[in-house]
């Protein structure tokens, strides 16, 4: 088993906040340096987090031989390459979703990963949170699946900046950003983690200037219907709900969070949290501190699997609403 990772970063946004703030207590991981194109901004995020070393160029970040893992939360589109370059120069990747814009580029950076004996994963919390195994085991509970209903809706911080005119970088769709690929990818990634690979996918955006704030994807399956809902236009009631013949199971603040599962049947009403810490980063940041340290490559090979197949949905998706990003074919 690795000593702890030492870790470096790419991208200085809310996000890395999120997983940085579990990275100091958590046992067998420390922050070494950051990477911000500003130096003042990787000043900042360094002196917060206690990283000895700030970087404005990439190169330099990915050539310190002090380093193991590297984590990448910059904008979409950038994820593929600064993985690719990750990964040619030794290091472990950790990189946040969406992992990338195209099934075909997740396919190279696994192969990739593979040839150079390196470890490779994607950051979405849901599948390391203990009650993601309730929900799991409780399907077979419901009898035959007719209905999946998810909702997740978050008016973006950003929206105003896009309404006046600017162009944030999470929405621009030069930057592989929207809704689709934010706030709907929770959505999708539980939904195939749970269901496997859809027939049928069909994306119906709402455009502002071009761009996908909100949205209903709707997946078809042998047997049901799922529609997933995404918002960063609105603010509403977040949940994830899967209707079968015989009972329902209800997720409190949906695929993101997994705050709760309600499983009502004929016989019972029943409601389960095993999650007692209730920040979801928690969970993934303790599980793939354990998987790098462990070098369990075997174990992150159905999880980028899984990545591959959220990736190649939300793709779909994209091509059905005709809409694209800079380095589509």
């Amino acid at each position: 088993m690795m000593e702890a990772l030492r870790l470096g970063t790419i991208g200085s946004g809310s996000i890395v906040h999120t997983i940085l703030n579990f990275v100091g207590p958590t046992e067998g991981i420390r922050l070494d340096a950051v990477y911000s194109r500003r130096e003042d901004t990787g000043l900042a995020l360094a002196q917060q987090y206690g990283a000895s070393r700030v970087y404005t160029r990439l190169e330099d970040l990915l050539h310190d031989p002090d380093l193991d893992v590297i984590y990448i939360a910059s904008p979409n589109l950038l994820h593929y390459e600064q993985t690719r370059q990750a990964l040619l120069a030794d290091k472990h990747v950790i990189c946040e979703k969406p992992f990338c814009p195209r099934a075909e580029q997740v396919d190279e950076l696994a192969a990739l990963a593979e040839d150079r004996g390196l470890l490779l994963a994607e950051a979405v919390p849901t599948t390391f949170l203990p009650n993601y195994q309730v929900l799991k085991h409780s399907l077979s509970k419901l009898g035959r699946i007719r209905l999946v209903l998810a909702n997740y809706s978050q008016r973006s911080y950003r929206y105003d900046s896009l309404l006046q005119g600017e162009m944030p970088n999470i929405f621009n769709p030069q930057l592989a950003g929207g809704c689709l690929m934010d706030i709907n990818y929770y959505n999708l990634y539980l939904t195939v983690a749970l269901f496997g690979r859809p027939e049928e996918v069909v994306y119906t955006p709402n455009l502002f200037r071009g761009i996908d704030t909100s949205g209903v994807v709707q997946l078809r399956y042998a047997d049901f219907t799922a529609v997933c809902a995404g918002a960063k236009d609105t603010w509403g009631v977040n949940a994830y709900q899967i209707e079968g013949e015989d009972g329902f199971l209800y997720v409190k603040d949906g695929s993101n969070g997994l705050a709760e599962i309600r499983l009502v049947t004929r016989d019972s009403d029943e409601t389960i949290n095993l999650q007692p810490f209730p920040d979801r980063r928690y969970y993934e940041v303790q599980a793939l501190t354990e998987l790098f340290r462990a070098g369990s490559a075997g174990e992150l090979a159905p999880r980028l699997a899984l990545s591959r197949l959220a990736v190649e949905t939300a793709q779909r998706a994209r091509a059905s609403a005709g809409l694209r990003f800079p380095d589509d074919p």
